[in-house]
């Protein structure tokens, strides 16, 4: 990977001084005049070309071409002497001063951006903050870019987070967080975060700009890892190997650990027995990553949550629909009338399925908490009953497991 500061102190020093001379005698308006030069445009004078940059004219003397596209693309001389931090690279990739050859990965520009893991509640925050000196991608000689998140091996449809587009323009600046919940400690020793910078296209298929990949072992846990990266030309592998698997689309690298394309999903559970009433409080916070059971990739989830046995019509509960989403939010809590010493004889079913109108409904996943289960389920319960008036959260795997019986 390419860092910003390759560079040695002494290039950038005469870079710079080489950037402000050039700045102190450029002597036109970049409008009627040639920004650099101040030879006057028009059929008398010299012809203007645009800096894909600034957006000033220069005379095609004074500016740079790059013929790498179609269509051809100029810089004038103060952009193409920016120091990458801002680019020290002409229109070709190439180093005015030491002559020398840039890898393609500097061509594509840079992504800023920072990583926190916070343990406690199992969420990876992903602040994107801005890009510098993306390659132009449209004939206008800019982009409208945006950042996609994955979650590697196993990426799906269900991990994929995205930035807002931002229209015409090589440096974006997003300041947008986009938050993973549900990450274990264990995925965060053996998980790759993918960034890839695209270009929305309206009218056809979106164009990969460059990526940059962070083996998440590297964060330290609860403190926060700045980066800011150039991007490099990693093309991404969007045939799905062996069909798809429930609705995601499995990337041809990321087969290595097959576990992860059978995960249904997670769910955030809250339960606290209250003493002073004489009441269970199961709270359903959100679930993440589920299982795509639409065919347009995504599902329509709810959650229904039942106490067993003998506990008739009251003990069943479901949650409000949440359209079109893997990564539902839903805060709801349901209360269960029963004396504490009863609970230990009670399974709590928990289970996520996807809306169809005007037809059975979808099973997506569910989980099991009581004395009878095993793993954090039996913990979580354990938990609960331990301590009386606490709400106590804890996420859980959702399975599709043949061996319990979900009802829909």
């Amino acid at each position: 990977m390419v860092e910003q500061d390759w560079l040695d102190d002494e290039h950038v020093r005469r870079l710079s001084s080489r950037l402000d001379n050039i700045k102190k005698t450029a002597c036109g308006d970049g409008q009627s005049r040639c920004l650099l030069c101040g030879e006057a445009f028009g059929p008398q004078g010299v012809t203007a070309v645009l800096c894909v940059q600034c957006k000033k004219h220069m005379c095609s003397k004074c500016g740079i071409r790059s013929n790498s596209r179609t269509s051809p693309m100029w810089l004038c001389r103060i952009c193409n002497e920016q120091p990458y931090s801002d680019s020290h690279k002409n229109a070709d990739g190439i180093c005015s001063l030491c002559e020398h050859v840039f890898t393609l990965a500097a061509t594509l520009g840079s992504l800023e951006f920072s990583l926190l893991y916070e343990q406690e509640n199992h969420a990876l925050h992903c602040s994107i903050v801005k890009a510098k000196g993306l390659k132009p991608m449209d004939s206008n000689g800019l982009a409208d870019p945006y950042v996609k998140l994955h979650l590697l091996p196993g990426a799906s449809k269900s991990n994929k987070l995205r930035t807002k587009t931002l229209k015409n323009t090589l440096n974006p600046v997003w300041n947008e967080t986009l938050v993973y919940h549900g990450i274990t400690d264990d995925e965060m020793s053996r998980k790759t975060l993918r960034l890839s910078v695209s270009d929305e296209d309206k009218f056809g298929h979106n164009e990969f700009i460059g990526e940059t990949r962070v083996a998440l072992k590297k964060l330290k846990f609860n403190q926060k890892k700045n980066f800011n990266v150039c991007l490099e030309r990693v093309i991404p592998v969007k045939k799905s190997v062996g069909g798809s698997v429930r609705g995601m689309a499995l990337y041809e690298d990321d087969l290595q650990e097959g576990e992860d394309s059978e995960e249904r999903g997670r769910i955030l559970v809250s339960l606290m027995y209250s003493s002073q009433k004489s009441h269970l409080i199961v709270g359903v916070v959100r679930c993440a990553h589920l299982a795509a059971m639409d065919s347009n990739g995504y599902s329509d989830p709810f959650v229904k949550v039942c106490l067993k046995p003998d506990m008739g019509k009251k003990a069943k509960n479901k949650t409000q629909i949440k359209k079109k989403t893997l990564n539902p939010e839903f805060n709801e809590e349901f209360s269960y009338e029963i004396k504490h010493a009863e609970l230990a004889k009670k399974t709590l079913d928990i289970s996520v399925w996807d809306y169809d109108m005007g037809k059975s409904n979808d099973f997506i996943g569910g989980c099991q908490l009581g004395i009878q289960a095993k793993g954090e389920c039996l913990k979580h319960w354990y938990e609960c009953l331990k301590n009386k008036d606490k709400k106590i959260e804890r996420w859980h795997v959702l399975l599709n497991d043949n061996t319990v019986q979900f009802e829909d």
